[in-house]
């Protein structure tokens, strides 16, 4: 074994001993793959669940769901691969089931987020383009931008 001298340097800062980590570049390809695992998932329910011609989201919601998911499997100690995933729908005076996932089936689930979507109650169908209207016929459900992410941890933490 060989001995390196080394340079003793002294650390009076709390700040030399902190290290800032890099973001993360895996984040956008999983935030991608999550939101379009999300859209397969709605439009699968769509005809199983919903029984509608049309489930119009706006745009990048789907998206701006994978981030906050993504935000909350981070403190998680499994992360994004030990949730399962439970998405509902809020209609007019109904509440619908419509799938549930889990992001790793070969990691066990150490949290699961529910997901509710709702229906929203602004009159879209007067700033539709003329064509949508004609393909939905009226059969189309109108997700809101508004949604509710809820996280339940299936542990306990020894730390409280």
């Amino acid at each position: 074994m060989e001995v390196l001298p080394v340079i003793n340097e002294t650390y009076t800062n709390e700040e030399d001993w902190e290290y800032d980590y890099p973001d993360s570049t895996e984040e956008p390809a999983v935030v991608e793959a999550l939101s379009k695992r999300l859209e397969a998932e709605l439009r699968e329910a769509k005809d199983t669940h919903l029984s509608m011609g049309e489930v119009l989201l706006p745009n990048g919601l789907t998206r701006r769901i994978a981030q906050d998911i993504f935000r909350m499997a981070d403190n998680e100690p499994c992360g994004l691969r030990g949730c399962t995933l439970y998405v509902n729908f809020e209609g007019e005076g109904f509440n619908r089931m419509l799938c549930t996932f889990r992001c790793d089936p070969s990691t066990p689930s150490t949290f699961e987020l529910y997901l509710t979507l709702k229906q929203s109650t602004a009159g879209w169908s007067n700033i539709l383009p003329q064509f949508l209207k004609k393909i939905t016929r009226g059969s189309a459900v109108m997700i809101s931008s508004e949604y509710r992410l809820y996280l339940k941890k299936l542990y306990r933490s020894s730390l409280y």
